[in-house]
């Protein structure tokens, strides 16, 4: 197995800004080959979301805050009038791609709102360029803190569950509930992962077991139904996760199957926790109840890499998320600290005291 490397090794980036685009990995085409694609329309920027060819609510919010300027190019506003209109344009456009990851809606509406102030279609465009690239500085650096307050809380942990993928292809960092595995290889601590296949679109298998196999990292695929009977084995020390959106109780959206994973948890004893920056916190939602959770198409579940795997015509349901109450977390692993229940005595005061620019 390769030398542990570290997040800053990773190359190419998973989001960038490179010669007025925006360039990602395109996760879809993983782990088979990987190539970077160039988003220079607006319409590029929401496809690469929808299609999730950029995936993990940081960095999707990463790649909407640049798609903000790439739209004010391609529109070329002539007055500021002009300029401020085509940013709430875009802020609503780009903002719907996906309704429940939280981050790219905060992300472009941040933009919007940092550029309008200027005073001229030039300058509004230097300033919404100026805090994107802010984002993803910031989300980068909270990577980093959220993997070493996960460390210190799981010192004695070794082997660690997951699910989906929140490394640094779900971030613009290192990743969130990656970051602590991450954060854990780098100060020279044992660590190995089991890792969810996360069905129907196997970012588990496809993203999370390459990302650490490049990094050097022990992971094992497992199949999303033998995670409850892995976790009665005794041989899971903690579930981490990551999160779409958490709710103002604590209750958190993330990839299907994390419901599920928590209850298992729970009932083998196992701490479960969420890994997100406080961007991921919406405190205007007060529970999970009234989180949007994104249906997609059933031709996910009915159909296995191009091909038909269940009877022509058949209902499938296929929800991309689904919301954990906040009574079977342990803790939410965040670049302020961990945060431990009761939450709603705790959370809400501190993220809300956290800056974002």
């Amino acid at each position: 197995m390769r030398p542990v490397i570290s997040a800053t090794e990773f190359h190419p980036p998973t989001v960038a800004w490179a010669g007025g685009a925006v360039e990602i990995i395109d996760q879809t085409l993983l782990p088979g080959a990987l190539e970077v694609v160039r988003l220079d329309t607006v319409d590029a920027v929401v496809d690469a979301i929808r299609r999730l060819a950029v995936r993990g609510a940081p960095a999707i919010g990463g790649a909407g805050a640049l798609g903000m300027v790439v739209g004010l190019d391609e529109e070329r506003p002539a007055s500021t009038d002009a300029a401020r209109a085509a940013l709430g344009q875009l802020a609503a456009r780009i903002g719907a791609a996906r309704p429940t990851a939280v981050n790219l809606s905060w992300a472009v509406e941040r933009v919007r709102a940092a550029a309008e102030g200027e005073g001229s279609p030039g300058g509004i465009r230097e300033r919404a360029l100026a805090e994107a690239l802010r984002i993803v500085d910031e989300d980068r650096e909270a990577c980093r803190r959220i993997g070493e307050h996960g460390r210190a809380e799981l010192s004695g942990a070794t082997t660690i569950l997951t699910h989906c993928n929140t490394g640094r292809l779900a971030t613009l960092g290192w990743g969130t509930a990656l970051g602590v595995v991450y954060a854990k290889a780098a100060a020279g601590e044992p660590v190995r992962v089991y890792a969810c296949e996360a069905r129907p679109l196997l970012q588990g298998a496809r993203l999370t077991a390459w990302e650490l196999m490049q990094a050097g990292i022990e992971v094992t695929l497992i199949a999303d139904s033998a995670a409850a009977s892995l976790l009665h084995t005794g041989r899971i020390d903690a579930v981490i996760l990551g999160a779409d959106r958490i709710a103002a109780n604590g209750d958190t959206a993330n990839k299907v199957g994390t419901f599920s994973l928590a209850l298992a948890a729970k009932h083998a004893g196992v701490r479960f926790y969420t890994a997100a920056p406080t961007s991921t916190f919406d405190l205007a939602t007060p529970s999970g109840d009234a989180i949007e959770i994104e249906l997609r198409s059933a031709d996910e579940v009915r159909t296995f890499q191009g091909r038909a795997s269940a009877p022509q015509g058949v209902d499938a349901w296929n929800p991309a998320f689904d919301v954990t109450p906040h009574d079977l977390i342990t803790g939410w692993i965040t670049e302020l600290g961990v945060l431990h229940p009761p939450f709603e005595e705790i959370a809400p005061a501190k993220v809300a005291s956290a800056s974002h620019g």
